[in-house]
């Protein structure tokens, strides 16, 4: 049995900034050896973790695949954009979202990669460039009767935004399909709308900007009785701001999504999107 005490576990811990379980585990696997200790941690990537870990990973990176019906969006975070746009950083996002669209994106974190599982990868990843690290958003649409496209905003270096948009009920194979879905991606991008349809507005969101609108009509004077109908009126522009199928068109204002998606033909729908931009929630 290793010979080493709580004494010694404290102190590993302070040299190596390290987990207390795993220092002791760390004087486990190296009979006690504190010299030894501190090379398996920093081998496994613990080494400054737990300094590491009250820091804040508010920069980053997103990845965005598309092959076939298939898309993949993934995301990336660290403390700084100098990390974000480095070649170990992007190297391994690259290869990670390219993996994620080969095996879907179920439990990433516990999937093989390059001789370990993803989520050490990461952790070895954050040793590596001495700052916290971690495995953000990840999104996979699969489609085999319609259209995925993705889009990938990049700014100062790195992809900033990241964007999937998948719609169903038209030919794949049609040209002018395959542009409007594009087409729509970026949009989606610089839009930044939060629900696809009325019916997926929360009740609770729509509750609170209803009670926020009743406020503010009231304070500039409206007569009483007029209040419900110009707040019905405002939501109308909460709807035109959030909603995507209400949205203008960026490139033709006067052009509702909604429209756009019809122009390809009865039963043209938009099924789901994602929109995934470093440091937003």
């Amino acid at each position: 049995m290793a010979d080493f005490g709580a004494q010694d576990v404290a102190a590993l811990r302070k040299a190596t900034g390290a987990g207390m379980m795993d220092c002791k585990k760390a004087l486990q696997e190296t009979a006690g050896d504190m010299e030894a200790a501190k090379d398996w941690l920093r081998k496994k990537g613990l080494a400054g973790a737990a300094k590491r870990a009250t820091r804040t990973a508010a920069d980053g990176a997103v990845a965005v695949v598309v092959d076939g019906g298939v898309g993949v969006l993934v995301e990336m975070t660290c403390e700084t954009d100098f990390v974000a746009k480095g070649p170990d950083f992007a190297g391994f996002l690259d290869a990670l979202a390219a993996q994620v669209s080969r095996q879907g994106a179920a439990d990433v974190a516990a999937q093989a990669f390059e001789g370990t599982t993803v989520g050490e990868a990461v952790e070895a990843l954050a040793a590596k460039l001495g700052e916290r690290i971690e495995l953000g958003r990840v999104e996979c649409f699969e489609t085999t009767d319609g259209l995925v496209d993705g889009y990938r905003h990049v700014q100062n270096g790195r992809g900033t935004i990241g964007v999937l948009v998948e719609i169903g009920g038209i030919d794949p194979a049609d040209p002018r399909a395959v542009e409007v879905v594009h087409d729509i991606a970026l949009h989606i991008a610089s839009a930044a709308p939060r629900f696809l349809a009325r019916d997926d507005v929360p009740a609770d969101a729509l509750d609170k900007e209803r009670a926020l609108l009743e406020e503010l009509t009231r304070n500039e004077g409206k007569p009483e009785a007029q209040v419900p109908k110009i707040v019905e009126g405002r939501l109308k522009g909460f709807y035109k701001d959030n909603v995507l199928l209400e949205q203008g068109f960026v490139r033709d204002p006067k052009t509702t999504v909604a429209s756009l998606v019809e122009s390809l033909g009865k039963g043209a729908e938009i099924r789901r999107f994602a929109r995934v931009k470093v440091g937003e929630a």
